[in-house]
């Protein structure tokens, strides 16, 4: 964190210093919610939670060398008493913010963002020092905590912004405004939310929107409810995609063996690109980073070097791994909406197997009354990629079964337990399964698998 004393920290969280502390007193380190992770110099933030509460390890924290807490109840070290921690968190991420000189840099689109922000910090990383979004820790917690992380010698700042209604990137964007706004996609996910992909198109422009004159909005020109977003911001604007003439573009695609090849086209010149990442979706993620990374002044080498050295960084995102039987799994497991479904799908169908392409699929969530119909799309994908087995996982994903006429065999099971028992009988060595599903539908499925490639070495 920026340094501070414990006098302007409680001035910016609009907070009351304990008798205890030293007003003069500098925090030099970051700010933490996990009092094992406080070291000296730093700052404690107490949350109240059900069945832990913060502020029983307020003491451990000083110890540890905490400077003070950030507490909403009284406790025995130093404190700054507010009425609402993450309030508060979210004040002390504006004022940081604004005395950064970093370029911020912020990431939001109905798929992709996790992947595309960890594309972005891994270029913005070659080119100088960078903090960005630890998985998809975008919350109310994680956004101002990110912010939080930003020091003196921080040149870029890479934030994820997610949103399940309207305002909520607008309220990101006021915590630390971004220099560099990229959309991504607009498709169909959260519907309990925001209820149509219309509102959904609305809540993803509120980037672009917000970007001041001076700022860059990265579009994808390939997606018709994004390239519209270049008639509402103020912003200079560049284009990323494959179709279509865009300022940033992928020629000669070609599959490979699942991980994509490319020529990445910029007005600057032209260079090849080999990712490192698992499935076609990601030569859109690429594009985007890429078209950040030239905003930033990077040549086409650099970008086309860093994009095809650049790894997976958060769990369960297309982690393609083989056990010792052969057998290749993609964990894809962490989250799944109609468009990243298909796109696991596809890239299922085109990774080279030795064996059967076997989907295990769990039920994608928040779609309202559009749920039977994009889960029995889904089978239909299925069937177009080429699959030769699908389980389909939980209540609500019968419709997958019933959309999969061309697909050999189709089993739809309870749970993840009678998942599981399926796959340890018809599994076999050679074959190549995907696990895909919203959140925790499908993950003891995938740790099942993972377990059987470390018990297997």
């Amino acid at each position: 964190m920026i340094p501070m004393s414990l006098a302007e920290i409680a001035a910016a969280v609009d907070g009351r210093i304990s008798e205890t502390a030293d007003p003069e007193a500098i925090v030099t380190g970051g700010i933490e919610y996990d009092s094992r992770k406080v070291g000296p110099g730093g700052l404690f933030l107490a949350l109240p939670g059900e069945q832990v509460d913060g502020h029983d390890f307020a003491a451990k924290a000083a110890a540890q060398g905490a400077v003070a807490t950030i507490a909403s109840r009284e406790i025995d070290s130093a404190a700054i008493y507010v009425d609402d921690a993450l309030r508060a968190v979210a004040a002390l991420a504006r004022t940081v913010a604004r005395r950064s000189a970093a370029t911020v840099i912020g990431v939001t689109g109905s798929n992709g963002k996790t992947s595309t922000k960890d594309l972005v910090g891994q270029l913005c990383a070659s080119l100088g020092p960078t903090v960005a979004t630890e998985g998809n820790f975008n919350n109310e917690l994680g956004h101002p905590y990110t912010v939080c992380r930003v020091g003196p010698a921080t040149r870029y700042l890479v934030l994820e912004l997610a949103a399940r209604g309207l305002g909520h990137i607008t309220e990101l964007c006021e915590i630390a405004p971004p220099d560099i706004g990229v959309v991504l996609n607009v498709g169909i996910s959260h519907l309990d939310g925001f209820g149509s992909i219309e509102t959904t198109a609305q809540a993803k422009s509120e980037l672009p929107r917000f970007l001041a004159p001076e700022g860059t909005a990265i579009l994808n020109a390939d997606d018709p409810r994004v390239a519209r977003m270049a008639e509402s911001t103020r912003a200079q604007v560049i284009t990323f995609g494959i179709r279509s003439g865009a300022d940033i573009a992928a020629a000669d695609v070609e599959p490979g063996d699942g991980r994509h090849r490319f020529t990445l086209r910029t007005p600057d010149g032209e260079a090849s690109v080999e990712l490192r990442l698992w499935g076609g979706h990601h030569v859109y993620n690429a594009l985007a980073a890429a078209a950040v990374a030239w905003r930033l002044g990077a040549s086409p080498d650099h970008i086309a070097e860093r994009l095809s050295e650049a790894g997976r960084q958060s769990e369960r995102r297309m982690d393609v791994f083989t056990l010792p039987d052969g057998t290749t799994v993609i964990d894809d497991s962490y989250n799944a909406n109609p468009a990243s479904m298909g796109a696991a799908i596809r890239t299922l169908g085109q990774l080279p197997t030795a064996g059967r392409r076997i989907a295990v699929l769990g039920l994608m969530g928040d779609l309202e009354e559009q749920s039977t119909e994009c889960h029995r799309r889904v089978g239909e994908q299925a069937s177009e990629a080429g699959i030769d087995e699908l389980i389909a996982v939980g209540d609500g994903t019968q419709p997958i079964i019933s959309g999969a006429d061309g697909v050999a065999a189709t089993t739809h099971v309870p749970d993840q337990t009678a998942a599981i028992e399926l796959l340890r009988k018809r599994l076999r060595p050679g074959d190549t399964v995907l696990v895909k599903g919203s959140r925790h539908r499908t993950w003891d499925v995938a740790d099942h698998l993972r377990a059987k490639e470390d018990n297997d070495q």
